[in-house]
């Protein structure tokens, strides 16, 4: 079982000694931003910039972040990167509809393709989006726009968007969301604990817009010490005696209960950020 990416580094595509320090940076996927990250000013530099680098293999995968679809910009910079050899994913920001998903497919020739939810509309078609074209390998929130959308304030009024987001990725048979970046870098006590938030709702995983967060987030959604000892009780038990059973200590085991243990395991063996 291949352990899933935990952490996911935005740097803008105009900034190229900024996303070679990213590249740099130990993160699992470095994903460059045309869209938020760079001013209007400056957005055919950066897809240039980034349509150059991408022309060769790189250290990690590398997603790009394109500009809205229903402008001139976003058709344009899948036109330059989504067929270079150096691109691993797209990420496509505020879906709101299944048919964008495979209008993008249809366009692009396959590459995978992320989703990013962030208005009350999008939310609302999860799963239809999620589950729109293979192509599409993940669905992701972005809170700042949504809680601008939806008129919320602190992060208990988006729990109900990311719950019906983490189902939809389950249902659609994805794997589960990572969670969106905390905009205070220097926060880290604050990342610490939104981080272990999201992983009880579902998540795996976060964005981060600077490196100081990656440590974080990989130890947050790292299981501890405690997690892998009874993981790997479970499986010894599981192999010893397959099926449902109980354990001396009183705990019940199935199949889901064996299953988790594995995912657990399987986190555990991945190289971690120094």
């Amino acid at each position: 079982m291949t352990a899933p990416p935990l952490t996911w580094l935005y740097a803008p595509g105009d900034r190229p000694k900024v996303v070679a320090k990213a590249l740099a940076a130990g993160a699992d996927v470095v994903v460059i931003d045309l869209e938020d990250a760079v001013a209007p000013d400056r957005k055919e530099y950066a897809r240039g910039a980034t349509a150059e680098l991408l022309t060769g293999p790189q250290p990690v995968p590398v997603h790009v972040r394109v500009n809205a679809l229903d402008g001139p910009l976003g058709p344009a910079d899948l036109a330059a990167v989504a067929a270079l050899p150096g691109l691993s994913g797209l990420r496509l920001p505020k879906v709101t509809s299944p048919e964008q998903i495979t209008g993008v497919a249809e366009a692009t020739g396959g590459p995978p393709l992320y989703a990013l939810l962030e208005t009350a509309l999008g939310v609302e078609r999860a799963y239809g989006i999620a589950s729109a074209h293979p192509s599409l390998r993940g669905v992701f929130l972005g809170e700042a726009d949504l809680r601008a959308d939806l008129g919320v304030r602190g992060d208990a009024g988006l729990d109900w968007s990311r719950s019906r987001v983490v189902v939809a990725a389950r249902a659609a048979g994805l794997a589960p969301p990572a969670q969106s970046v905390h905009p205070d870098t220097r926060d880290l006590e604050g990342l610490a604990a939104s981080c272990a938030h999201g992983r009880a709702l579902g998540f795996l995983g976060r964005a981060a817009i600077h490196p100081r967060q990656l440590p974080i987030i990989e130890r947050a959604y790292l299981p501890t010490e405690r997690e892998l000892e009874e993981a790997e009780t479970i499986l010894k038990a599981a192999t010893a005696q397959p099926g449902a059973q109980a354990l001396p200590d009183g705990r019940f085991i199935d199949a889901a209960v064996v299953a988790t243990a594995r995912r657990t395991l399987s986190l555990a063996r991945r190289p971690t950020i120094a």
